[in-house]
């Protein structure tokens, strides 16, 4: 059996012609719309990011964050656009039934589902952390055992340096309870302790005194939010008594103040002979026993 090329070729052609007239151009419409939509998606969260950077409410650390939120909004977008631009082509441009596609791609969604489980709950956790302002770069927060300094966050995970220098890595998905240490103000508490013989009304006098002068320290006032507070006796222990010192501060500063507080607080009892207190000490008697 011959075949007969020639009968094929023309009908290549007709087809061709056909599909030029008729179906080239919903091809080029739905390309140029995606082009379109794509472009437009990118104009719309430059502007967002523009704002958020100019608007100055959520400072340098917070506009990051922004930036990661609204660079993942960016990605399902363009991806959204390219699957329906895809799927319209395919029906559209090529008259290929998409009905089997859609089944077997919800299938394997699925699939895909039960196996990232966890994959898609960090993304979820991540995505409220970063929209509602949990926590920001820089600040010092404890999430579960472990606490530090937040030096990166994702839309996956957060990273955090502890004191000692090591970095931890955490899962949004198991972050349940944090406690940001530094948001707004941050408070230092210090206790100092007192022997038991001393007046109570003149260590609180000092006290106050100190805390005063600390106050309008020029180098230290600008980190200090509120006048420093001495409520008085906290507890009594044995022969000693310790006075409640309290300061809001800065996020950040408190380190700094609770150090530079001691220090002042110690040579002010030095210098007025107020003597430190001793921790209980409990005396064991040993006990004789006598021949009867």
């Amino acid at each position: 059996m011959e075949i007969d090329f020639a009968k094929i070729l023309h009908e290549w052609q007709s087809y061709t012609e056909v599909w030029i007239r008729d179906r080239a151009p919903k091809l080029v419409i739905i390309l140029v719309l995606a082009f379109i939509f794509v472009r437009l998606l990118g104009v719309i969260t430059r502007k967002l990011i523009a704002i958020s950077e100019k608007g100055r409410v959520t400072g340098a650390l917070r506009a990051q964050q922004v930036r990661t939120l609204i660079g993942m909004l960016r990605g399902a977008g363009v991806f959204l656009i390219v699957f329906f631009a895809g799927m319209s082509v395919l029906k559209d441009a090529f008259n290929i039934n998409i009905e089997p596609l859609l089944a077997s791609a919800g299938i394997a969604g699925i699939a895909i589902g039960f196996g990232a489980q966890t994959l898609v709950r960090d993304v979820i956790n991540g995505f409220f952390i970063l929209v509602e302002n949990q926590f920001q770069v820089g600040d010092t927060v404890k999430i579960g055992a472990v606490s530090g300094s937040v030096e990166e966050i994702t839309i996956r995970r957060t990273s955090l340096r502890d004191g000692d220098g090591t970095l931890h890595i955490i899962p949004n998905g198991i972050i349940q309870i944090v406690s940001n240490m530094t948001r707004d103000w941050s408070q230092v508490a210090l206790h100092v302790a007192v022997d038991y013989a001393e007046d109570s009304d003149r260590v609180l006098k000092l006290l106050k005194k100190v805390a005063s002068e600390f106050y309008e320290d020029e180098v230290f006032k600008p980190a200090i939010v509120a006048e420093p507070e001495v409520p008085g006796i906290d507890r009594v222990r044995g022969q000693e008594v310790d006075y409640l010192v309290l300061v809001k501060v800065r996020p950040g500063k408190q380190d700094a103040v609770a150090r530079e507080l001691r220090r002042r607080i110690k040579a002010a009892m030095e210098h007025n002979k107020i003597r430190a207190g001793l921790p209980a000490q409990v005396q064991i008697s040993p006990t004789v026993k006598t021949a009867s």
